[in-house]
């Protein structure tokens, strides 16, 4: 049960965040393409590379933090459901190319994201 509340507050922290990166991003460049998505995903990818290269060298982490920031907030922060929901909006408004083209993107960015913070963070720590 003590996991389950670490879990639900990060889920807390986390969506408050998501809400207002995609509110922010929505503000600076409109809300017809879904860029607020593929910003969360990016940053939630690379925290999270940041935090499993982190890890191997302060392997001390509680499971309780780990949880935490990883199932909680990270979970909660980045969102497949939105980006598969974003899709078929674009779909529906029968723009196949940037459908297309935010699928792909969104994946490279998301795995790029990641093994970036992962290279960056080994550098750190070597």
């Amino acid at each position: 049960m003590n996991l389950v509340l670490f879990i639900a507050a990060g889920g807390a922290i986390g969506a408050v965040g998501r809400y207002s990166v995609m509110t922010a991003v929505s503000h600076l460049f409109g809300a017809g393409y879904p860029y607020g998505t593929i910003m969360v995903n990016l940053i939630g990818s690379f925290v999270l590379g940041g935090l499993v290269e982190s890890l191997k060298y302060f392997s001390a982490i509680s499971n309780e933090m780990h949880v935490f920031l990883i199932v909680g907030v990270l979970g909660s922060f980045t969102t497949f459901s939105t980006f598969s929901m974003d899709v078929v909006v674009l779909m529906q408004r029968n723009e196949m190319f940037a459908a297309g083209l935010y699928i792909l993107g969104s994946i490279v960015v998301s795995i790029g994201g990641l093994f970036l913070a992962m290279i960056l963070f080994r550098q750190l720590f070597q």
